[in-house]
């Protein structure tokens, strides 16, 4: 190789180099950097004359030929912003484990003539789980194969098929890229040639992909750019619900969350989740209350818990789930400097209940009623619920959308509300509002 005929890629973010360095000025990683061959420049040739592409006016195009197709899925039509996109190249992505490969065949089953190629598990292996899931479809085609060529000249053939899965892009591979499957290259190249041919016969192409340790796909980030939509299947796999979201959709909006239940039978829809992520409440302890969050058009609502103890070393411990841990670190400041609770010396564990992320910032107003209750040891009743953002003044700020919110809580049984102060608070028949200006007014008034 020459001197100057080689170039590294970032592994993580695809970034270029001409030398080695063991950081990526990029993305910041380290060792990621992997050597490759830089493309040979070909000479540009001016005697030959190129065809201008064929144009057509966006009043001519017919949408029905790409209309929607329902998966009968409801949580995952909502997620995907109204069903599956022919033509689209969709990225699945979760850790092992989490549930991929069970969506995939659940919905493989649901439409005809669907294909499922596996270059992890054999046919037998995936009719085992298929019984196990108690799925009959009879149109449902298997194959094992690993070979981008092999697999692509298999879908052309199928013509009456709409839907593949192919599990899992990381196990496949092109002949004519160096290097084995799962490699910057092969990875890149295999999802190049599943696009093209999904956008060029129409058919939907659903590629599940394994996750890294920090919780992207594993692969480039190109990879993600060359999709249509990337799903990610969310959760703990020894526990029961599984969260469906979006972080890209060239379809739809990718606020949306889908809510799943892990049964024996595979995954199925929550369609009350507020319902679900409560349905455990024990009697009222102190530190425990309930907000109303919105995940896209959608309004949850889930538990805070927080435990509030004497630190037994010189700093105390500050731990948070399903919640960030440096907005944590912000309120418990406001809340000691603007209500006067020392909190200082204490250590803080909150969680929020069901392995929803609550990212929202009108969580605030309740993560401060936990806390408060918590370091007081004084219950909240279990027919409150509250939501607002807390500001470093200690003021308590609107959110969006309460009039949703609100008629959420009414509709969950619960009889209070603990709301921003606003002049155009809507009025909700058969719930109390309990409106509040700053931390130091729920301190006094609500935990006195």
């Amino acid at each position: 190789m020459t001197k100057n005929s080689s170039i590294y890629n970032c592994s993580n973010c695809d970034a270029q180099y001409t030398k080695w360095t063991g950081r990526c000025l990029e993305c910041g990683k380290w060792g990621t950097l992997v050597e490759g061959q830089k493309p040979a420049k070909s000479k540009t040739d001016t005697t030959n004359t190129y065809a201008p592409i064929e144009m057509t006016d966006l009043k001519n195009i017919d949408k029905t030929k790409f209309a929607r197709i329902k998966t009968n899925i409801e949580e995952l039509d909502r997620v995907l912003g109204g069903g599956l996109v022919p033509g689209s190249l969709i990225l699945l992505g979760g850790e092992p484990g989490i549930g991929k490969s069970t969506l995939a065949l659940q919905l493989a089953a649901i439409l005809p003539h669907s294909l499922y190629i596996s270059g992890e598990e054999s046919v037998e292996q995936i009719k085992l789980r298929a019984e196990r899931l108690k799925i009959s479809a009879p149109t449902l085609k298997l194959g094992n194969a690993t070979a981008i060529e092999n697999i692509i000249e298999t879908i052309k053939q199928n013509k009456e098929c709409k839907l593949v899965i192919v599990d899992s892009i990381q196990t496949v591979q092109a002949t004519e890229i160096e290097g084995e499957s799962g490699n910057i290259n092969q990875v890149r190249a295999c999802t190049t040639k599943l696009l093209d041919l999904a956008k060029t016969s129409g058919k939907i192409i659903i590629l599940i992909g394994q996750v890294t340790k920090e919780g992207g796909v594993a692969g480039p980030k190109t990879l993600e750019h060359l999709v249509d939509a990337v799903l990610y299947l969310e959760g703990d796999k020894y526990h029961l619900f599984r969260i469906l979201r979006t972080t890209k959709n060239r379809f739809g909006a990718t606020d949306e969350i889908g809510v799943f239940s892990m049964e024996s039978h595979g995954l199925e829809e929550v369609k009350n989740p507020s319902g679900v992520f409560l349905a455990g409440r024990g009697d009222a302890v102190p530190g425990s209350t309930v907000t109303c969050l919105m995940e896209g058009s959608r309004p949850v609502l889930v538990e805070i818990q927080a435990l509030v103890t004497k630190t037994n070393f010189g700093y105390p411990q500050r731990r948070a789930s399903g919640f960030d841990l440096n907005r944590l670190q912000v309120l418990v400041g406001v809340l000691s400097k603007r209500a006067g609770l020392p909190l200082e010396s204490y250590d803080i564990f909150l969680n929020v209940v069901g392995g929803l992320q609550a990212e929202e910032p009108a969580a605030d107003l309740a993560v401060i009623l936990a806390l408060a209750s918590a370091i007081k040891n004084k219950t909240i009743s279990k027919d409150i619920a509250s939501f607002g953002e807390v500001g470093l003044g200690g003021e308590i700020r609107p959110v969006s959308q309460t009039e949703k919110r609100l008629n959420e809580i009414k509709k969950m049984g619960f009889k209070f509300a603990i709301t921003p102060s606003s002049t155009n608070m809507p009025k909700i028949s058969e719930l109390k509002i309990a409106p509040v200006k700053n931390v130091k007014e729920v301190v006094e008034q609500i935990l006195k």
